[in-house]
C-alpha cells in the first residue's frame, strides 16, 4: 500500500506542522512523494523542522508563519500558497489543551483552547474549501481529533467540545462538499506522547498508567499515526468520507483517560494552576 509514490504530486498543508504529530505526519507524506507546507506561529521552529525534513527526505518543504486563530491571517496564507499551486490536502493538526477543573476556567483560558482547536480548523477548512470549489479542484481535509469525541473527557472540557465540533464539521461537509469532489475525514488518536501535549496533559504527579490501562499494553508510535494519515488522504481511500478512525489500542473502550484526575486533591489542583500560570 505504501509505495513510494502514494502521495506523488499531492500538495499538503499541515497546521501545527513544526513539531510533534504534525511533523511526524509531514515527514511520512514527504517520503511518499508529497510536497509539503507546514504552518505555525513560530517561524524559527518551522524553519528548523523544514531544514531537517529536506535533509532527511530530499523533499520540497515550505513554511508559513500563521496564527490559525486569525481568520484574516489564514486567508492571506492560503492566497500565498495558491499563488504557486493549489493545495490538494489540508491537515488540521494545530490545537491546544491543558487539564483544569472546569469551574476554575476563565473565559480567556477557555478561548485559548477553542480558538486554535475549533476556530483554526474551521477557518483553514473554509479557506481551502472555497478555493477548491471555485477552482473545481478536488481536495481532502483530514482533522486530528481525539477519543473525547466519543467518551467526553473530564478536566479538558473545552478541548472535548472543540474536537466534537470539528467532528460535526467533518460529517456535515462530507455531505455538502462530497458532490464537489472534496472528502473530509478525521483521526482520533489515543495516547501518542509528544513533548508539547504531554507537558500539558501529564504533569508531574499525575498517574502515569497509560500502558497498564491500554488493552495493547503500550502507547502509540508516531509512525503508526503517520501511516494511517497517509492512507486516509491518499487516493486509495477515495471512498472514505465523513468518517473518524480511532487509533488508540482500544483504550477508549476501557477509560475516557481522565479518571485518575478524579482522585486529585485540592492541593494538587492549586499546584497545577500555579505551574500553568508560570508557563
Amino acid at each position: 500500500m505504501f509505495e513510494t509514490g502514494l502521495l506523488r504530486d499531492k500538495r499538503i498543508l499541515v497546521t501545527g506542522g513544526g513539531s510533534g504529530l504534525g511533523a511526524a505526519m509531514g515527514r511520512r507524506f514527504l517520503t511518499l512523494g508529497a510536497e509539503l507546507v507546514i504552518c505555525g506561529r513560530k517561524l524559527d521552529r518551522l524553519e528548523a523542522t523544514a531544514s531537517e525534513m529536506r535533509r532527511e527526505t530530499g523533499g520540497k518543504v515550505t513554511t508559513s508563519a500563521c496564527d490559525v486563530r486569525d481568520g484574516a491571517a489564514v486567508d492571506a496564507m492560503m492566497d500565498t500558497i495558491w499563488r504557486e499551486a493549489p493545495l490538494d490536502i489540508l491537515v488540521n493538526n494545530a490545537a491546544a489543551t491543558f487539564i483544569a477543573q472546569s469551574e476554575h476556567l476563565s473565559f480567556r483560558a477557555a478561548d485559548a483552547i477553542l480558538a486554535p482547536t475549533l476556530h483554526g480548523a474551521m477557518y483553514c477548512t473554509l479557506a481551502a474549501g472555497k478555493r477548491w470549489i471555485d477552482g473545481k479542484h478536488n481536495g481532502v481535509v483530514l482533522s486530528i481529533l481525539s477519543t473525547s469525541t466519543i467518551t467526553g473527557r473530564a478536566f479538558t472540557v473545552p478541548s472535548a467540545m472543540a474536537k466534537s465540533a470539528v467532528l460535526a464539521m467533518t460529517k456535515s461537509l462530507a455531505v455538502e462538499w462530497g458532490p464537489k469532489g472534496i472528502r473530509t475525514v478525521a483521526i482520533a488518536p489515543g495516547p501518542f506522547p509528544t513533548s508539547g501535549a504531554s507537558g500539558q496533559l501529564r504533569p508531574e504527579g499525575r498517574d502515569e498508567g497509560w500502558t497498564t490501562r491500554n488493552p495493547m499494553g503500550r502507547v502509540g508510535e508516531h509512525s503508526e499515526l503517520a501511516d494511517l494519515a497517509s492512507f486516509l488522504v491518499s487516493d486509495r481511500a477515495a471512498y472514505i468520507n465523513g468518517e473518524m478512525v480511532v487509533i488508540d489500542g482500544g483504550a477508549h473502550l476501557r477509560s475516557s483517560g481522565a479518571e485518575d484526575l478524579l482522585r486529585w486533591t485540592d492541593a494538587q489542583w492549586v499546584e497545577q494552576r500555579a505551574a500553568r500560570s508560570k508557563s
